[in-house]
């Protein structure tokens, strides 16, 4: 069974395939990606890649998520 990992590169290189020939387009507007770093962010994104940093950047911070569902305020 394929690791998600191995799905995330295969997503990854065929976006930016996507993105060399000018065939990618935003899901927003529907514009033409035109930047490099524009095109990693949405391959990232459609592979599942950027989850992993978003979920250990939550928990950081003056107080853990116990302390904040008992009421404390962050200040």
């Amino acid at each position: 069974m394929p690791h998600k990992s191995d799905y995330g590169q295969k997503k990854v290189h065929k976006v930016m395939k996507e993105f060399k020939r000018g065939t990618l387009h935003s899901g927003g507007s529907g514009k033409k990606v035109k930047s490099r770093k524009q095109a990693i962010a949405i391959a990232m994104s459609e592979a599942g890649l950027s989850r992993k940093q978003k979920r250990s950047a939550r928990g950081s911070g003056v107080f853990g998520t116990s302390e904040l569902a008992q009421g404390y305020r962050k200040i």
